[in-house]
């Protein structure tokens, strides 16, 4: 399938509105995580969504497109989803935030270089370019000191890059061969499967039902799952898994004015340079040339 100029803006502005989504939520998150335990979150927040798209979805499994096709793709993008936040969170535990943050940005670097190993697909010199300036930009932003440390949860935080730069080549490959609706219904399906049967004994579940969860879950599992991850779903049809994860190297920067808005936090020379960073990597992918190229998929 050859992204046209049109559908292909469409599915990148759709992606930067999916960043919007997961940067705003971030503080509600952070607020929501000191009264319910990280995996029974997840859970809750998984299953949630699940639920959202079945009754959103309900008719699509009627004459669905590629039924089994649809749901072994779910399944497969489902665990390597669930995997990026499995690893996130322990990882999390045994590192700090602006390394976590950072590391788990790599997942931008690791989508083309995946993309070239399973697909033989060699990403452009611009779009190499600006991943480089993208990454650069997440490191200003997130690393607030030049010492480096390797310890156990670094090394799981970039295995939960590595989990996410597969969701977003996998999620590529089938996105435009099934139906995108039970695609993304099967994928947070299996991811709520397997954050229910391992929250029970990755920890010891606590919850305590203040307002702040109720609204955490239902922004995150509605808003932040089920819509996003639908919609990514939709987008990866057009465009590239290489200009996703390029896309999402936004999320930083829209984190930053949600905790403007909400709390008046202020970015330091060093984090504003990496915004901008962030967004002339983007901007240089965006104005190149519009060249026929085929989806890694085909």
């Amino acid at each position: 399938m050859i992204p046209r100029r049109r559908p292909l803006l469409r599915a990148d502005f759709a992606l930067a509105f999916n960043t919007l989504i997961w940067g705003s939520t971030f503080v509600v998150v952070k607020q929501a995580l000191a009264d319910v335990s990280p995996f029974l979150f997840l859970a809750l927040r998984f299953s949630l969504a699940a639920g959202a798209l079945v009754v959103l979805f309900r008719r699509s499994w009627s004459h669905p497109r590629g039924l089994q096709s649809s749901l072994r793709g779910g399944v497969f993008t489902g665990i390597w989803l669930f995997g990026g936040y499995a690893f996130q969170t322990v990882g999390l535990r045994l590192t700090t935030p602006s390394k976590s943050a950072f590391l788990t940005g790599l997942s931008t670097v690791m989508v083309p270089l995946l993309a070239a190993l399973v697909y033989r697909i060699r990403p452009s010199v611009v779009e190499l370019g600006g991943v480089g300036l993208a990454t650069a930009g997440m490191g200003l932003m997130t690393l607030e000191s030049a010492r480096w440390t390797m310890a156990r949860g670094d090394l799981l935080t970039i295995c939960c890059a590595a989990a996410f730069a597969a969701h977003i080549l996998s999620l590529g490959h089938y996105a435009s061969r099934v139906s995108f609706e039970v695609l993304s219904l099967a994928q947070i399906g299996t991811a709520a499967v397997l954050a229910l049967g391992s929250c029970w004994w990755l920890e010891t579940p606590r919850v305590s039902w203040r307002p702040s969860v109720w609204v955490a879950i239902a922004v995150t599992g509605l808003l932040a799952t089920a819509l996003a991850f639908t919609i990514q779903a939709w987008a990866q049809q057009y465009t590239t898994p290489t200009r996703t994860a390029l896309i999402f190297t936004l999320e930083p920067v829209f984190a930053w004015v949600t905790s403007f808005l909400l709390t008046g936090e202020t970015l330091s020379p060093r984090a504003a340079a990496g915004a901008g960073a962030i967004l002339a990597g983007i901007v240089l992918v965006e104005l190149k040339p519009f060249r026929r190229e085929l989806h890694p998929s085909q």
